[in-house]
């Protein structure tokens, strides 16, 4: 029988157009994982200002698979340097609405470590009052 992981209450998902690393986590343990797009972006190499308009093609494969490490999660703060993370809400909302509702929260966050992290968002749910203790059924 395959190992089930368990998950915490709490997660955050970092995540741009390469990977999205997942951490759930409570006051005294971490659990992480990546998630990588199996078609990632490639660079394009083009003259300055013609690809004012391009954007990444959505990966549902990939936001799938976000979706599914996130269905056990009771809250989720997603952060990222640039859309990706309000291309994963966008897609949560349309086809995982039940997990759409679990994002408390989206923020511009650069390239911190996995450390950094974690403790960005325990002081965001802190601050929101979220890390209270939970009653998980």
């Amino acid at each position: 029988m395959p190992h089930q992981k368990s998950h915490h209450f709490h997660a955050i998902v970092w995540i741009d157009h390469h990977e999205a690393r997942i951490l759930d986590f409570n006051p005294d343990d971490t659990q992480s994982e990546t998630v990588h797009p199996r078609h990632p972006v490639k660079h394009l190499h083009v003259k300055a200002g013609t690809l004012s308009s391009w954007r990444a093609p959505e990966d549902k494969e990939y936001f799938d698979e976000v979706a599914t490490k996130l269905v056990d999660i009771g809250e989720a703060l997603l952060v990222g340097p640039a859309n990706a993370k309000f291309e994963l809400y966008k897609y949560l909302q349309a086809k995982h609405p039940q997990t759409a509702e679990k994002v408390v929260g989206i923020e511009t966050v650069d390239h911190p470590t996995n450390g950094e992290l974690v403790n960005y968002a325990k002081a965001y749910f802190m601050k929101a009052d979220r890390m209270l203790p939970q009653i998980v059924d």
